[in-house]
């Protein structure tokens, strides 16, 4: 599994999986299957209306063009870094420097698709994403660009979750709302208070108040106990426990 750490403008340091070729090959043959389907419709629509108004036949091809060679394009810069392949896979197409990627970041990946995908049949793109570090294609290396999951996978975050403390049977949780919990919740507080403890700035106390603020309100804890990073360290262990 590749990750990748982006220090945004407030210094506050993220970290996102990387999407692996599986989910990027997958998100690109079902945009092409979704474009198939659409020109198809088309073809059928100006097939038909060719019948009353030849002279359309030129718009329709015009139209089927355009549809085929920029809709990546169009898709990743009306949706900030995702194809309707790549949302249903769930990942996205964000700057390794941190900020949202721009216009011209999107056009320099879109252009050397041709030699990253067409020209080669993928074996370009398939060697980089997978030999890289940062899983990039010549097109992500030129746009400054990485393509990453939205949501962290949970099979390995999990098993790392659960071992961050190994209690006995006779452990009492101190808040057991934390029962209420999703997994997500529960890797949000254990990534928040490893970025605390790795970077400790303003920002990174900041987040603690934020999320200590949102726990205690969603679970309904009125009299908490310790400072923030201790609560916080209880709440997550408790989670562990009541949730195995």
């Amino acid at each position: 599994m590749k990750n990748i750490e982006i220090i945004t403008a407030q210094n506050v340091v993220l970290q996102y999986e990387l999407a692996g070729l599986r989910e990027r090959a997958l998100a690109f043959f079902l945009d092409l299957v979704l474009l198939v389907i659409s020109l198809s419709i088309l073809l059928a629509i100006g097939s038909a209306m060719l019948v009353y108004y030849p002279t359309v036949s030129v718009v329709f091809t015009i139209a089927i063009i355009c549809v085929f060679i920029f809709y990546s394009l169009a898709m990743e810069i009306w949706n900030k870094g995702r194809s309707l392949g790549k949302m249903a896979l769930g990942i996205q197409v964000i700057k390794v420097v941190g900020g949202r990627a721009t216009f011209s970041d999107y056009a320099a990946r879109w252009v050397f698709r041709l030699i990253d995908i067409y020209f080669s049949f993928g074996a370009i793109a398939s060697i980089l994403v997978v030999s890289s570090v940062k899983a990039q294609r010549i097109g992500d290396v030129v746009a400054n660009t990485a393509v990453v999951k939205v949501k962290p996978s949970m099979d390995l975050n999990l098993t790392d979750l659960l071992a961050i403390h190994d209690k006995s049977r006779t452990y009492t949780p101190r808040y057991a709302q934390a029962r209420k919990l999703q997994e997500e919740d529960a890797l949000l507080i254990k990534m928040t208070l490893d970025r605390y403890r790795r970077f400790k700035n303003d920002a990174h106390e900041e987040a603690l108040v934020l999320l200590t603020q949102k726990i205690t309100k969603v679970l309904g804890i009125e009299n908490r106990e310790g400072d923030l990073v201790k609560f916080l360290q209880v709440v997550l262990q408790d989670y562990v426990i009541l949730s195995r």
